[in-house]
């Protein structure tokens, strides 16, 4: 579990530490408009309700940790990010976001020191992922070099292997509006190699120019382009362009994380391309 105790930390220290800094490399009116389509008015809007589970998330993690009862709860997710947002609303901007920084320290110590068996228990597992990871990228408004990584390293290295572990196979295929799960891999693949396209035209190739595609077309085109692959082939071509695409995101010049072009495709088909095929 070392590991995954390691990657939580990481997540704090690296991706939450450096959050509110990546957002302001922005420019205002931009960063405005990002907030605004996560649903908020402004930042410290949006850290207000990830301050709140992380309050909720880590009395939960704790008293799991020390063997202790806790409140189960039925959650108004609606009243329940409203008043996170009301109770910070009359606090000073630089006093908030001193605030915030100082509460992610409190929660890298507190995890840090956190029993060892502690992040064996699945119920603090599903609190821990969800509080600290999946909300990064739930609430992307700056990628990262380090969410690109993890999300390949991590979240799509063990797809497969959580495919093969549900029982509802079909059922989960036909929610993601393909047929098979043949398919759905030629999907991503061929958004991944997409992506590096467009990544390496923009950033090495003076002139490059690209027309936004229509995504069912695309779609269906993927499709066709691997429909005649064996399953097995396809599975080590998924695995050669997941390794192709971390080596890309590795190399990049710190520079193509703040090209809004570059970072809208890096963001949308590693990172949020997997929350809208999430296992």
């Amino acid at each position: 579990m070392f590991n995954y105790k390691k990657r939580t930390l990481d997540f704090l220290e690296i991706e939450w530490g450096t959050y509110v800094e990546r957002f302001n490399r922005w420019p205002k009116e931009d960063g405005i408009k990002r907030v605004n389509d996560q649903g908020y008015q402004q930042l410290r809007d949006m850290l207000a309700h990830v301050l709140a589970w992380w309050d909720e998330g880590m009395e939960i993690i704790l008293a799991i940790a020390e063997k202790r009862e806790y409140a189960r709860k039925k959650y108004d997710f609606d009243a329940f990010n409203a008043n996170a947002i009301a109770k910070y609303r009359t606090w000073d901007e630089q006093e908030f976001f001193a605030h915030f920084e100082k509460m992610r320290q409190k929660t890298v110590a507190s995890l840090s020191s956190m029993n060892e068996a502690a992040w064996e228990d699945v119920r603090a597992q599903r609190w821990i992922h969800a509080v600290f990871i999946d909300h990064a990228r739930e609430h992307l408004v700056a990628l990262s070099r380090f969410l690109a990584l993890d999300t390949l390293q991590n979240e799509w290295a063990t797809y497969i292997e959580k495919f093969n572990q549900i029982e509802d196979k079909d059922g989960f295929v036909k929610k993601q509006g393909v047929e098979t799960f043949h398919d759905l891999l030629a999907h991503v693949i061929g958004w991944w190699e997409e992506c590096a396209r467009m990544v390496n035209g923009i950033l090495y190739q003076p002139g490059f120019t690209w027309d936004d595609h229509q995504t069912d077309l695309f779609n269906v085109e993927l499709t066709k382009k691997y429909s005649s692959w064996s399953f097995d082939d396809l599975l080590k071509h998924y695995e050669t362009t997941r390794l192709a695409m971390i080596e890309l995101v590795q190399k990049l010049p710190e520079h193509a994380f703040v090209n809004n072009d570059v970072e809208s495709w890096l963001a949308a088909d590693l990172v949020g391309h997997y929350d809208g095929h999430p296992l």
